[in-house]
């Protein structure tokens, strides 16, 4: 069990640092670019995919591509929502990614649908449109201007749309057989090629703040995805527990770590949102 609690932690100090820094004016996109270095480094050592594998012509270059570039935009959607909307709420809308990708499996991948299913993604609608409604107390000026209320509604939609895309394309690599490892592993590459070719070609000025900084992003964000792994594999055999317990505690640790750090505040429409993704997470267990 305390795979899931330390992969919890590892995912929600990814958000905190990442708002820690924004706030501090570190470059994004050079953190990104040695968080993706040091990310697909580990994954060789932890995974020890299989390159063999590898050709060009069998192995599904447009989706790593995908993959590679999709990865490092959806750290920048999340960088901006948790800049414009808070820690709390963006925490809640990654984990209710989940309710896209299960629609997804069932319109595209012809996984059989439930009625406990149904419910549960209801539940999860219901809480991000709590969410995506709501307005924070502590940025109750802030939110005065209609138009940064809007960009906080499009950073979480971004963030809630993007997770559940990467899900998405990771399930359709492995149905065309593609092992996880390699295909992580894979996409890490392509994402570090990428931002590096960005930062190249806007002739960065390189900081070395940007690159302690990325690489702890970088030991975080790939901690997270091992220790979650490890606990599936752990408790293979209540992979339930696993995805509630995981998904839970990052939007409960999110919620503490938002209001103590961050000073956030929670209204009622963010309290349900809270309640009703929670419920839509433990519904969701019991269906998979």
């Amino acid at each position: 069990m305390y795979f899931i609690v330390f992969a919890a932690l590892c995912s929600v100090a990814v958000s905190i640092w990442l708002k820690h820094c924004k706030h501090q004016q570190v470059d994004v996109l050079q953190m990104l670019a040695w968080n993706y270095l040091l990310a697909m480094l580990l994954c060789y050592v932890w995974f020890k995919p299989d390159f063999s594998h590898v050709s060009v012509a069998d192995t599904p270059w447009w989706v790593i591509t995908l993959l590679g570039v999709a990865l490092p935009s959806i750290f920048l959607m999340l960088g901006g929502a948790l800049t414009r909307a808070g820690v709390i709420k963006t925490e809640i809308a990654q984990r209710l990614s989940v309710v896209l990708s299960l629609s997804a499996a069932y319109l595209f991948f012809q996984e059989q649908f439930t009625a406990l299913k149904g419910v549960g993604i209801a539940l999860g609608l219901l809480a991000m449109l709590c969410i995506l409604l709501s307005r924070s107390g502590e940025k109750l000026a802030a939110f005065r201007s209609a138009k940064r209320s809007q960009a906080a509604m499009w950073s979480l939609f971004a963030v809630w749309v993007g997770y559940a895309v990467v899900d998405i394309l990771l399930k359709y690599t492995s149905g065309l057989g593609l092992q996880f490892a390699l295909t992580l592993n894979l996409s890490f590459i392509v994402a570090f090629i990428f931002m590096s070719a960005i930062l190249i070609f806007r002739k960065t000025q390189w900081s070395m703040r940007a690159l302690y900084s990325g690489l702890l992003l970088g030991l975080l964000n790939f901690s997270n995805i091992a220790l979650y792994i490890k606990a599936h594999q752990w408790l293979k055999d209540s992979p339930s527990v696993v995805f509630a317990g995981m998904n839970i505690l990052v939007v409960l640790l999110g919620v503490i770590a938002g209001m103590i750090i961050f000073k956030e505040r929670l209204n009622k429409l963010s309290s349900a949102a809270i309640v009703f993704a929670a419920a839509a997470i433990f519904v969701l267990a019991k269906a998979l």
